[in-house]
């Protein structure tokens, strides 16, 4: 744990776009929501009576750090990259890593691997997690040499979050909506798409902290207002706009109402997903619940949003803690990360 007053502040390390590089103009609206987070935080901080300022990213991290000493300065670190850039969440990681700081979060390699979600779905199963089988399609001409998923199945970006690029036609049902969807995802986001079988079940996310990891109270997305379990996602607009149906139908209920030998299974499976990936201080897994109580991790997320109104202070806010808590908690544990480091330790 580290000592705060060793430090002479906090800096709250965000990014801030005013354009994105890919994907939709509405994409922008999650991006910029980072900017709400990065000032609750900074409130809740000031609150503590620590100095605190507020870095927004633009382009270059490294300009902008510059003026940061590392051994007087702490980092809360919510950025993701100017412009939504692929990879640069865990790029501002290791830099971080290599000049020293502390930081909240997660490693830049924990990252990178979660990003990936392809990469991260190896890993998953490799450790016997059940994760939904899947494709990785880099042009919808290799779709005619695929066998073996059935329909309906499920087409996203293989490196975002923040459920962009997710909608409607997200769940496909045949190979012309398969084409076209695929097509649109590497067209519009600049990169592979990720093709799974499509889980029908309920949304669990187990949001954890701690160093160790815990998990806080399990949340559930309520689907009861959608008829077919094909519509029971959480796309764009589910997640961001305040306006829709989507948004205002799925609220998420924790704790979730589980069976208790249920609760252990799941609780079980998400703890391992974090620690084969190497997530720490504060992360989330997403998994879908089949009717037979087995659970599919669909993905983790090591910089989950930390809003005021988002679902990780909910499952910490019915604990009984505050949202000043959440933030002086993560921050507490922030540490120096250095994989080479713990390794060169390990042979004295």
């Amino acid at each position: 744990m580290v000592n705060i007053t060793d430090f002479k502040g906090v800096v709250v390390l965000y990014n801030e776009s005013d354009r994105l590089i890919k994907g939709e103009e509405k994409d922008l609206i999650s991006d910029q929501d980072v900017i709400k987070c990065a000032e609750a935080i900074a409130a809740a901080l000031r609150t503590s009576a620590i100095e605190t300022e507020l870095v927004p990213i633009t382009k270059e991290a490294e300009h902008t750090l510059a003026a940061f000493d590392p051994q007087k300065w702490l980092i809360f670190n919510l950025a993701e990259g100017w412009g939504g850039r692929l990879y640069e969440e865990s790029r501002i990681a290791w830099l971080l890593e290599s000049r020293g700081y502390h930081f909240t979060g997660s490693c830049g390699r924990a990252i990178a691997l979660t990003t990936n979600k392809a990469l991260a779905k190896s890993f998953l199963s490799r450790a016997g997690l059940h994760t939904p089988d899947w494709w990785l399609l880099h042009s919808p001409d290799q779709i005619s040499k695929k066998r073996g998923l059935p329909f309906p199945l499920f087409v996203k970006p293989v490196a975002e979050d923040a459920s962009l690029g997710i909608g409607k036609e997200s769940v496909v049902h045949d190979h012309k909506a398969l084409r076209d969807r695929v097509s649109y995802v590497i067209d519009r986001y600049h990169q592979s798409a990720l093709v799974e079988e499509f889980i029908d079940g309920r949304e669990i996310s187990a949001a954890a902290w701690g160093e160790p990891l815990e998990l806080l109270p399990l949340s559930e997305i309520d689907f009861r207002k959608f008829n077919f379990p094909q519509s029971r996602i959480v796309d764009y607009e589910a997640k961001w706009q305040e306006d829709s149906f989507e948004y205002q139908n799925t609220p998420s209920i924790c704790p979730a109402d589980l069976d208790p030998k249920l609760k252990k299974i799941i609780s079980r499976y998400a703890l391992l997903a974090l620690q084969c990936t190497g997530a720490s201080n504060y992360a989330r897994v997403d998994m879908r619940v089949t009717e037979d109580g087995v659970p599919y991790i669909l993905e983790i997320n090591c910089n989950p949003d930390l809003s005021p109104g988002a679902g990780f202070f909910h499952a910490v806010e019915v604990t009984g803690l505050t949202y000043q808590y959440m933030v002086m908690n993560i921050l507490n544990q922030a540490r120096r990360h250095s994989d080479a480091y713990s390794f060169a330790r390990s042979f004295r």
